[in-house]
């Protein structure tokens, strides 16, 4: 238990050193790209070995406490977009953007208790791995065309224009974001899919408007407007990056505000 602690306020610390070296490089205008790159790779590293300590000591995944459901959302969330940094370099300075951003997932993550949940016998079903690993990387997906969006948005402003001169033009930034959101829209679709074929194994019933049900068609209505719209209207990039970030806070409060109306983080799971 120490050990699985301390390695996640080890990963903790690491990846606000990556967010302030992240927004000291942006500001400064002298941006510290593999370092940071480097670091949340290191933080994802003592992260992994926190999660993986919790998940053999429970004999269950970080599924059912709001804590195990932060903790593995702040993971796959810096998971996806370090791959996405990987894959695309030019992606590295949104790092100022998506990782101070997470910080008030893991400061709510800190404020709840570490203790064990029970797990629903619903849960004993490869449907559950294989739907909230859609959800996540849809989550990812979409977070990274919030950092994307956030430098649109952030070059609106004299200090932000300075900040962010050396990186493509903003059609380009929101032709990158566009793409991101199009891949979350599958990932979304193939969630509420295999979403849906769990709860009939699990509760007879294909889909029953339960409350996280209900946000989560809401979100896919946004998202699917929000490409419709750009593929369209073809809207200025900062138009496009509102809705981008209007798509995120709804997700947003779909994975995490459900625990707060059930007492269960699937409405029905127990």
């Amino acid at each position: 238990m120490n050990l699985e602690l301390m390695a996640l306020w080890g990963a903790i610390g690491v990846y606000a050193l990556a967010g302030s070296l992240a927004i000291g490089g942006v500001v400064l205008r002298r941006l510290p790209q593999r370092w940071v790159f480097s670091l949340i790779v290191l933080g994802l590293t003592l992260h992994g070995v926190s999660i993986g300590l919790r998940w053999e000591r429970l004999g269950h995944g970080p599924f059912i406490t709001m804590y195990e459901i932060l903790s593995s959302n702040v993971w796959s969330l810096l998971a996806i977009f370090a791959l996405a940094c990987w894959r695309l370099p030019a992606l590295r300075p949104a790092a100022a953007i998506v990782v101070p951003l997470l910080f008030v997932m893991m400061v709510w993550l800190v404020l709840q208790s570490p203790r064990a949940g029970h797990l629903p016998p619903t849960y004993n079903t490869a449907w559950l791995y294989i739907h909230v690993g859609f959800g996540k990387v849809f989550l990812g997906a979409v977070l990274i065309a919030v950092g994307l969006s956030g430098i649109v948005l952030a070059r609106l402003t004299r200090h932000g224009a300075a900040w962010f001169a050396t990186l493509p033009a903003d059609r380009q930034l929101d032709e990158l974001a566009y793409r991101f959101l199009a891949l979350g829209l599958i990932f979304e679709t193939a969630m509420l899919l295999t979403g849906a074929i769990w709860a009939q194994d699990a509760w007879g019933r294909y889909w029953a408007w339960d409350p996280l049900e209900t946000w989560a068609f809401l979100t896919w209505l946004l998202l699917a407007f929000a490409l419709h719209a750009r593929s369209t209207l073809r809207p200025a990039p900062p138009v496009g990056a509102v809705l981008a970030i209007g798509v995120f806070v709804l997700a947003f409060l779909t994975f995490f505000g459900v625990p707060f109306v059930t007492t269960a983080p699937h409405q029905g799971a127990i």
